[in-house]
């Protein structure tokens, strides 16, 4: 499969002529729980012709390459992959410490080194917190529930609780996070439940876990209120500007 996708990254190059300087698989995939029929989330960051970033009229910034039952294959361009950079855009982060890389260049692994400096814990936080707490209202009230909904609340907890108290962007992979941050009272059971999922479909049901349900609650109330008290980090533009002149200036044969 990794095959495949790089053909249709070598495509996606020649069709818009762009350079993918960075690709990599988003969601429960690079997470480490997929479910036996989950989709292929690929993720891209890319490069346009200098001449493209001189235009007066807008060029869009994003392509939207496959979407169906095996692919969702989207990318951003490097200008506003750099502006949420600058935002500490917590999807961005994702994408960049992603452990499954399809493509990465010299320019991407600068990125990489780049991005260590715009990290944010308040933006950070909340972002996994805004997941938990959504994930927990809409899907995990009902007497049955989806399984694979207990790893989309329980993941952003752990990944919350790991940024506050290590001040830095959290592993991606779930048994990094369950590893460090779960108590281990919770560990065999949500084991269980991970390999239950992972052998599972995606629409596979099962009867409400109260004291997993008690843990995310009770966690999401905790990690609120201390993150309301953190104050947002203030960054500077101008790595990021020499950054993106460098990329644009360059005259790449495969650009």
């Amino acid at each position: 499969m990794k095959e495949i996708i790089q053909k249709k990254l070598e495509e996606i190059e020649k069709q818009e002529h762009v350079k993918i300087i960075l690709a990599i698989e988003s969601g429960s995939r690079a997470w480490g729980f997929e479910s036996a029929d989950s989709d292929y989330d690929v993720r891209f960051i890319y490069v346009r012709e200098p001449e493209m970033y001189l235009r007066l009229d807008p060029v869009r910034d994003v392509i939207e390459w496959q979407l169906d039952e095996v692919f969702d294959i989207s990318g951003w361009d490097i200008k506003k992959a750099l502006q949420l950079l600058y935002k500490s855009n917590p999807t961005l982060f994702e994408w960049i410490n992603s452990p499954i890389v399809y493509k990465e260049t010299i320019e991407g692994r600068e990125l990489r080194d780049l991005s260590k400096q715009y990290f944010d814990v308040k933006k950070s936080v909340m972002h996994y917190l805004n997941m938990a707490s959504s994930t927990f209202e809409s899907y995990l009230q009902d007497k049955s529930v989806k399984l694979k909904k207990y790893f989309y609340a329980l993941r952003p907890i752990l990944a919350s609780k790991y940024a506050l108290e290590n001040k830095t962007q959290p592993p991606i992979k779930y048994n990094d996070l369950m590893d460090t941050m779960l108590e281990d009272k919770l560990k065999t059971e949500v084991n269980h439940l991970l390999e239950l999922k992972m052998k599972s479909k995606e629409t596979e049901y099962i009867p409400v876990v109260d004291h997993l349900n008690q843990y995310i609650e009770e966690n999401i109330n905790k990690i609120k209120n201390y993150a309301n008290g953190i104050a947002e980090s203030k960054f500077d533009w101008e790595e990021l500007n020499l950054y993106f002149l460098k990329l644009v200036q360059q005259k790449s044969n495969d650009i």
